[in-house]
């Protein structure tokens, strides 16, 4: 990576692994159940695929697909290094799948966009796509977050005249109706039969905004944002949702560490070999690290330009995915001098192997 980017080795060793893509990966199972989903259940009149599937679209996009193009304000704090990483000036590692949607359409796949120029809309086909890949973002180390992860975003947009209305209003009423009834299925599928909920969010420059919560093995639990986009011309109409594959997988599979996806440890991907094959949707993760945590207290000097997420990198830099956790224990301001300190406890756990206090 050039002088201006922030992207660090353990993250540039994490693009091109491509987990959604690995046979019998439970990323890949997911993904493939809901793309499935969908590509079954619509059709065209012609009896194709009303669905269009991406999987495999550089993680290396420019500012403006990430930001410009969906409308992202320029002091957005997802737009910083603290929160993004850059190759250069102009491109960054996706932080969303929602990055391509506004190139897929000017590549020609109208039917997969979430916001058509006024030139293109008046010959958009009433189509849809599902795209999967990995994003990146500087986040906390805990169970649940690692800067890497795996997003899913799906699209679909409408005529007024498929739906046979002729204003904004009904449209909506139909279309948020469809979409309702479109991840409702794709949650069975997943899930099974299970209780569900939607309860009214907000998303810039959409709306309604919705987020969808089930109630799995005792819990309510949110699953997945969706959402109607708010009209950009007359006579379309169109809804989208987007969710987290990591997220799902660990809900569904009992998995307790956001870490255990990039093991190639046997003893966690050979646990899910032929699911895909033999419809099985039972299976729970059966854990193979019975290691005990251990801790360490870390104190330093914040600089005034020194972001959480800087010292989080530094952290799995030095140590990799053997830190399990990292939570601020205690601050300090210096009544005299203003400079401020913090104290990290670092907790380690391997996969793999007993860390003692000196090996941590």
């Amino acid at each position: 990576m050039g002088p201006k980017s922030n992207i660090v080795q353990s993250i540039a060793s994490k693009v091109g692994r491509n987990l959604h893509r690995q046979d019998d990966h439970p990323l890949q199972i997911i993904k493939t159940w809901i793309n499935q989903y969908f590509l079954d259940k619509y059709k065209a009149k012609d009896g194709s695929c009303m669905f269009t599937t991406f999987d495999d679209l550089s993680p290396i996009v420019t500012k403006a697909m990430c930001f410009d193009d969906l409308l992202t304000p320029e002091d957005h704090p997802s737009r910083s290094r603290q929160d993004t990483y850059y190759v250069d000036d102009d491109r960054l590692l996706r932080s969303h799948m929602t990055a391509h949607q506004t190139t897929l359409m000017r590549e020609g796949h109208r039917q997969s966009v979430l916001f058509l120029p006024p030139a293109l809309e008046a010959d958009a086909s009433p189509r849809a796509f599902l795209c999967t890949g990995d994003v990146y973002r500087r986040d906390a180390i805990d169970s649940c977050h690692y800067p890497c992860f795996h997003q899913m975003d799906g699209v679909r947009i409408f005529s007024w005249e498929e739906l046979g209305v002729d204003c904004h209003e009904k449209a909506e009423e139909i279309v948020l109706s469809d979409l309702k009834n479109a991840l409702a299925g794709m949650i069975e599928v997943v899930f099974g039969k299970v209780e569900m909920k939607w309860t009214e969010s907000y998303f810039p420059f959409t709306h309604p905004s919705l987020e969808l919560e089930i109630f799995f093995n005792g819990k309510w639990l949110e699953e997945r944002r969706s959402r109607e986009t708010r009209p950009t011309a007359d006579r379309w109409s169109r809804w989208a949702f987007g969710l987290g594959l990591e997220r799902l997988a660990m809900i569904l599979f009992q998995i307790p560490d956001i870490r255990l996806f990039w093991s190639t440890d046997k003893r966690f991907t050979s646990q899910f070999q032929g699911v895909l094959s033999s419809g099985r949707k039972n299976v729970v993760f059966a854990p193979f690290s019975k290691y005990p945590i251990c801790y360490k207290d870390v104190s330093l000097w914040h600089p005034p330009v020194m972001h959480d997420n800087d010292v989080m990198e530094i952290i799995r830099e030095v140590v990799g995915d053997s830190a399990e956790d990292v939570e601020v224990i205690d601050a300090f301001v210096h009544p005299k001098t203003g400079r401020s300190s913090k104290c990290y406890r670092i907790s380690y756990r391997s996969m793999e192997r007993t860390l003692t206090n000196v090996s941590a």
